[in-house]
């Protein structure tokens, strides 16, 4: 095999740019295209309905090129995860047909076992030009709890099945001792089975569609082009860094468990370094890997210098993450990182709330900021078999100068993803969904309003289930700008049969049965401006569409309706 790095002594200036730009698009197009294939034969509906996945094409080092739809947080793992096979491999022992399997955050899997990461390299006559990868949440990996999640996990040992960058495939052989250890690791193996198949499927497609553009451009004509398009992306990032008054920034949150999280911006016009040494030390199952953080920065850092530009490796060039090993942001084995993202958006949301302090109307009023996992399952109350449901929720983002926050959609962090529709909840799963509607809480008013979050009733309909949960900003609501007020809080209300009622926010394995009433509520984002300068038509308009009481109107703003 020739040497990765080989290539004939040209520079970008020898290639016509025309082409360039129509090998970078068709590399975006690559990476929908094996996302929608994902999507289109998964068993899972956290996968093809939730869309809780995400694909890339990658240049020969690993770097990520193209991406396609999903969770931007997704996204950012995919370079990590190949660059975790390259310290696990030699570039020898890489070859065409390979396929690699890694969800272990302390071997490339970044985020927590329930993340599967798949990735194949691909070869044109016998040189490694890409990679194509992806990573999907599979509902269950074994471990200590139905769902592999657990609040009282104290090390990763307790969370399922660790697969540390091994081939499920070596030179196109499927290698079917991995392949019997995941099938036997989990409670749901036929939901694995087809989410693991779909998502070789789509590397299959990714692979060759890579070769069909290499094919038509040559090898040598491609990746100029990827090189072409990773100097835009760092030339992209270091102009909007010119454009921010240089200078250091610190910022400080009380957390819903009364921890401090602190962090230091310091800017100029090489770099963005974000400094998270000064935090807590890890502890339970909320904790983030090293290279985790080093996403949530990323997003972050993005949204805020350039969201238009190319999101590949060379746009975080200019980037420079400053962890602690032992702390919450950079874990160290054995602990657990099963609520990882709920450390992570904390991260993404606070270097955001940083910047807000420093560069006003730049970023909206606080939001929901939570993934808000919710798993449920147990007998199937139709048939017997085991089910379980894991599902993100939606909720309120914060106001902003001249407009109401948008209601009912995930985090920033999250992406663009979408919930469960009732009617496959109902259909897949045994739960009966009683109410799905807008949380009419008091909280984020202002001139303009906080987007509402959701109030989602599901009734349990078989006996011995379980509920496992872990939601953040249960305690300390998102906050609103410039007189606007604080928004709601994130919460799981258990009504009970008895008439009974818990409030939780993070639990493990509560028993739920027969008529049990799990009642999901998510935060309204916070309020932008002086309520008392709100319309009065807007007022009217909320209290019509049931968002707001004619009480607290009168309240708030001295309207009652």
């Amino acid at each position: 095999m020739n040497d990765m790095t080989t290539m004939k002594a040209t520079t970008t200036r020898d290639f016509d740019p025309v082409t360039f730009d129509i090998i970078q698009s068709a590399l975006e197009a690559i990476a929908d295209e094996m996302f929608v294939a994902q999507v289109k034969t998964s068993m899972s509906a956290i996968i093809y309905e939730v869309l809780d996945l995400s694909t890339s094409v990658l240049d020969r080092h690993g770097e990520i090129a193209a991406s396609g739809a999903g969770i931007p947080a997704f996204i950012g793992v995919l370079d990590k995860a190949i660059k975790g096979i390259f310290k696990k491999y030699a570039l020898d022992e890489i070859k065409p047909g390979d396929v690699f399997a890694s969800n272990d955050p302390y071997f490339g899997g970044v985020t927590h076992l329930n993340d599967m990461v798949l990735a194949a390299p691909v070869f044109h006559e016998g040189r490694l030009i890409a990679w194509v990868s992806n990573i999907a949440h599979w509902n269950d990996v074994g471990g200590n709890v139905p769902g592999s999640m657990s609040t009282d996990a104290t090390e990763i040992f307790q969370e399922g099945v660790r697969i540390p960058a091994v081939k499920l495939f070596e030179e196109g052989r499927e290698n079917k001792a991995v392949f019997d250890i995941l099938y036997v690791n989990t409670r749901l193996p036929d939901y694995l089975r087809g989410d693991l198949w779909a998502g070789i499927a789509g590397l299959r497609i990714g692979e060759r569609r890579v070769l069909e553009l290499v094919g038509k451009y040559g090898a040598d004509t491609f990746e100029a082009a990827v090189d072409d398009y990773m100097q835009l992306g760092e030339r992209r990032a270091r102009a909007a860094l010119r454009n921010i008054p240089e200078g250091t920034y610190t910022f400080e949150e009380e957390q819903d468990t009364g921890a401090i999280h602190r962090v230091t911006l310091t800017i100029n016009a090489d770099e963005f370094v974000v400094d998270l040494t000064d935090n807590p030390k890890q502890k339970g199952s909320s904790n983030s890997s090293r290279e985790g953080t080093e996403i949530a920065v990323q997003l972050a850092f993005k949204a805020f210098t350039d969201p238009d530009a190319p999101g590949n490796g060379g746009f975080f060039r200019p980037l420079k993450v400053v962890t602690r090993p032992g702390t919450i942001f950079h874990v160290e084995a054995p602990g657990a990182l099963g609520y990882y993202s709920e450390v992570e958006i904390r991260v993404f949301d606070m270097i955001l709330r940083a910047l807000a302090s420093h560069f006003p109307g730049v970023v909206p009023a606080g939001n929901f900021a939570s993934i808000c996992g919710t798993t449920v399952g147990g007998p199937h109350p139709e048939h017997g078999r085991h089910y379980t449901i894991v599902e993100p929720q939606i909720g309120g983002w914060g106001a902003w100068e001249g407009s109401d926050g948008p209601s009912g959609q995930f985090s920033g962090f999250h992406g663009e993803t979408f919930n469960c529709p009732a009617e496959v909840a109902e259909a897949r799963y045994g739960l009966a969904v009683d109410q799905v509607a807008l949380n009419a809480e008091p909280g984020g008013e202002g001139q303009w309003r906080g987007g509402k979050g959701i109030d989602v009733h599901y009734r349990v309909r078989a006996d011995d289930n379980f509920l496992s949960l872990g939601y953040t900003r249960s305690r300390i609501p998102p906050w609103g700008v410039a007189g606007g007020l604080d928004g709601s809080t994130n919460y799981i209300e258990l009504r009970r049969t008895d008439g009974s009622k818990e409030r939780l926010s993070f639990a493990t394995n509560v028993v739920v049965n027969t008529g049990d009433i799990i009642r999901v509520v998510t935060g309204n984002g916070g309020g932008f401006g002086d309520p008392a300068r709100r319309s009065p038509e807007a007022i009217e308009r909320d209290i019509l569409n049931g968002y707001l009481t004619p009480a607290r109107a009168a309240e708030i703003y001295g309207h009652g309706g």
